[in-house]
């Protein structure tokens, strides 16, 4: 049965799609762990659904992306394209935000999941590696196949159950399958907890040392067989993998004589049942492991004076010999079969974090230190610490890593020797210390607006630290005002805004006083601020003031959900990023400053009112570009031609002030011409002569209309510009596509031939600037067009007594860009329509 077939007959079964995908493109591509990000309920946000072969806390910063970040996931998604990078270099170079976050030796494949016009998210895979991409492309193109059959799926998927594929939850992480079973002699099973039919295959029994039919009657008989001392525990384990939820682990049991069994359980659908579904109905299969010949080795480790652990490439501490629980205070009980992080979870540290993804994502080994908490500090069962200090190396392996620990003799020697060991090991110093910073600043380098730099620290400073909530205080006369917030309970900011800096609150104290402030618990800020409103959360807060050149700029709240401490190496880098964003904030308030300096400026030159005739209506809109803070030169005009009407449309080439000054004076040009009442091609040709003649090294496109309001006669001229449309009085819609010469400013010697139309009453002529229709990678085609759609849905033009249709068409057209944050370009509009009679005018 092919993947579509499956997902047509099985609707609602979307994490076991993914997960197949998943596990065959690691294969495909010679890849040792992958996933899939898909998109999300939320727009403009994609999620990772599956994690394979890697643990998923570790990689929680990239659970969540954005589909606007310079990430090749999000460019892969919202382009539609292959990204292939072979190695850490090219990462580097094309994505340098990425390459900050995970600065480690591996290749990666980007490949979009779409069918049709529609794409569901992005497949990927890591990999080792390669000098060139050319050795990559026979994978990618295997990938590009997957994903393929798995958009078809999906869209049969969404089809079927008539519901959006999307994904809102946490990934679910899987192992690949070259990493199942583990080595030694295995034996399978399958349950079907409907009709309680146990199936094994023949080595099972084997194993177990039991005959065929003792796991035939149920599925308690399969349980009393695997374990007799843990029946229970293995038969909770089977229920809560039928009901849609597998222990992410392996269980280790033990046989009769005291044998170690390792029992793996997983369902074909590795997900919580659709609606409907019955509950605890998912089949279940599962392997039981005997470790076999492996043991002798681990009887060896055993003796060894360094603590040895072996992790799978989930986490799973799969092996400890004694010394390992000793030197992490930890028994060996309480480290087998749990995530490391779990088992000791002081290990929990940015540097072991970092050099542990280092071993999981490039092939060197990895060698570093890190601290140890206090001996009495109740960290369990076991003998005191022997120094502050471990050495830790981590050799990486396909399916398992190997860890050693022993004692590092002097702090002294540990710390001198962090930088130097990780440099020996993998050729690379880590820049685990060092990476949220740079990819804080490398974001807040594009951010120009306050909003926007609020939106970046949003986005990239609380999911690397786990927080929830953050609120960003600017300073003003004295006062601090709320700029942005996000998470914080609705009304429960209210009363701090505005507050002096004579008040006795921490947002207002970390300014002053210039330090940051931490309190792990709601009930260490209540005890040092007396009487200061809570919220209901009982989680960590931390204050930063927002310090600029040594200019105080605000202050900001990050807020977490759970109580929480802060280690130095935090603390640290929180105040360097407070000092980050507070000269982006800095910078971002000059620039809206001067930005607000160049609209009012470029304001000025558009017209205040437009000239008006008894028959024909008029109106414009002008919407300036939000990128940059440059004002543009697009314009618009209606001047008295004679007992006519000029219409007029035209945009100066670039921005900034040259343009702006270029496009009034263009504008005067063509206002003195039109009052004149010139032929359309002497205007043209007169203001290209003008331009030339000014030589302000810019050019402009343009379009003049000579309306004759009584006849309806228009002659026009185009230098360049777009085409108008038309929208017939029955709703017709077309373009006139007008012949036209050069744009203007470039030949002294172009002609402009004059095109003439007939515009009936009740018709409506729309001229704009490419503004309106042009989108990145999007041929302009396709804008006019669906220009030219939304004129024929906005309904006739016609006017009664008292009101003025006009400008809410005009309103209806740039709705969409005028609600955008993103208008990488200026938009000019201008709508004329005949009045079949004297009407009111506008």
């Amino acid at each position: 049965m092919t993947r579509a077939e499956y997902a047509h007959r099985t609707p609602g079964q979307l994490a076991a799609l993914l997960i197949d995908a998943s596990t065959e493109a690691i294969g495909a591509a010679g890849g040792h762990s992958g996933g899939v990000y898909l998109r999300s309920g939320t727009p403009g946000l994609l999620r990772l659904a599956v994690l394979a072969g890697l643990p998923g806390p570790l990689f929680r910063p990239w659970w969540r992306l954005h589909v606007d970040r310079p990430f090749p996931v999000a460019d892969s998604y919202r382009l539609g394209v292959q990204v292939v990078l072979p190695n850490a270099t090219e990462t580097m170079r094309r994505y340098p935000q990425f390459a900050a976050g995970l600065p480690f030796q591996f290749g990666s494949l980007y490949v979009p999941i779409g069918c049709g016009s529609t794409t569901f998210g992005v497949l990927t895979v890591l990999r080792p590696s390669t000098a060139d991409a050319a050795e990559l492309l026979h994978h990618r193109d295997r990938m590009v196949r997957l994903a393929e059959d798995l958009g078809t799926a999906l869209r049969r998927l969404e089809d079927g159950g008539r519901s959006l594929v999307a994904w809102d939850a946490e990934p679910v992480c899987v192992r690949p399958p070259g990493t199942r079973p583990p080595a030694g002699r295995a034996g399978g099973f399958a349950w079907d907890p409907v009709t309680d039919v146990v199936t094994v295959d023949e080595r099972l029994p084997a194993l177990l040392g039991v005959p065929v039919d003792a796991f035939a009657t149920s599925v308690e008989a399969l349980a009393d067989a695997v374990a007799p001392a843990e029946t229970q525990r293995v038969l909770a384990a089977l229920r809560e993998t039928a009901a849609g939820r597998p222990p992410p682990l392996p269980l280790y049991v033990r046989a009769e004589d005291g044998a170690l069994r390792l029992v793996e359980l997983w369902s074909p659908y590795a997900a919580p049942a659709p609606p409907g579904t019955p509950s605890g109905a998912h089949p279940v299969r599962g392997f039981v492991v005997d470790p076999g010949p492996g043991a002798a080795a681990d009887a060896a480790a055993d003796l060894l004076p360094e603590g040895v652990l072996c992790l799978d490439r989930l986490g799973l501490v799969l092996y400890a010999n004694p010394r390992a629980g000793q030197l992490l205070h930890r028994s060996r009980t309480r480290l087998l079969g749990r995530p490391l992080w779990e088992g000791v979870p002081w290990l929990n540290q940015p540097a072991f974090e970092d050099r542990l993804r280092g071993a999981l994502l490039s092939p060197d080994p990895v060698r570093f230190h890190v601290a140890r908490p206090g001996t009495d500090g109740g960290q369990g069962e076991g003998p005191s610490y022997e120094g502050a200090w471990l050495e830790v190396c981590v050799y990486p392996g396909p399916s398992v890593l190997t860890c050693t620990f022993r004692p590092a003799n002097r702090v002294a020697d540990a710390a001198a020797d962090l930088t130097q060991s990780a440099a020996a090991s993998s050729g690379v110093p880590s820049m685990a210390p060092l990476y949220r910073p740079i990819v804080l600043a490398i974001a807040l380098t594009e951010a120009v607006t306050a909003r926007q730099v609020a939106a970046v620290v949003m986005r990239e400073l609380l999911p690397a630290f786990g927080g929830r909530r953050l609120a960003i205080y600017l300073l003003q006369d004295r006062h601090l005002y709320l700029a942005w917030e996000n998470g914080f309970p609705k009304g429960f900011l209210a009363p701090f805004e505005g507050v002096g800096m004579d008040a006795h609150l921490p947002g207002v104290e970390t300014l002053t006083s210039g330090r940051p402030i931490f309190f792990d618990s709601m009930e260490q800020l209540a005890a040092a601020y007396p009487g200061i409103a809570l919220d209901a959360d009982e989680g960590a807060r931390a204050f930063l003031p927002l310090i600029a050149s040594g200019r105080p700029v605000g202050s900001c709240i990050l807020g977490f959900d759970g109580s929480r401490s802060f280690s130095t190496e935090e603390r640290t880098v929180l105040t360097a990023l407070a000092g980050l964003i507070a000269h982006a904030m800095e910078k971002a308030k000059r620039y809206e400053s001067e930005a607000a300096l160049a609209r009012g400026l470029q304001q000025a030159l558009l017209p205040r009112r437009l000239s008006a005739h008894p028959q024909v209506e008029t109106a414009g809109r002008y919407l300036p570009g939000t990128q940059g803070m440059e004002v543009g030169g697009d314009w618009y005009d209606v001047v008295e031609a004679g007992d006519g009407l000029a219409l007029v449309i035209g945009d100066v080439q670039g921005h900034g002030v040259q343009a702006a000054a270029t496009m009034g004076q263009l504008r005067s040009a063509v206002r003195a011409f039109a009052l004149g009442d010139r032929p359309p091609d002497e205007v043209m040709s007169g203001t290209n002569h003008l331009l030339i003649d000014l030589d302000p090294g810019q050019f402009a496109s343009c379009c003049y209309i000579r309306l004759d309001p009584a006849s309806g006669l228009a002659r026009a001229a185009r230098a360049g510009h777009l085409p108008p449309l038309l929208r017939h009085p029955d709703g017709h819609t077309e373009v006139l596509d007008l012949p036209g010469g050069v744009v203007l400013g470039v030949d002294p010697h172009a002609q402009y031939p004059v095109a003439e139309l007939r515009i009936e009453p009740g018709a409506l002529l729309a001229l704009y600037t490419d503004g309106l229709v042009e989108r990145p990678g999007v041929d302009i085609d396709e804008g006019i067009t669906a220009l030219r759609v939304a004129l024929a849905k906005v309904g006739s033009p016609a006017v009664r007594p008292g009101r003025r249709p006009l400008a809410g068409i005009a309103d209806r057209l740039t709705a969409t860009a005028r609600h955008s944050a993103d208008r990488p370009d200026d938009i000019a509009l201008l709508l004329a329509t005949r009045r079949a009679a004297h009407g009111n005018q506008q």
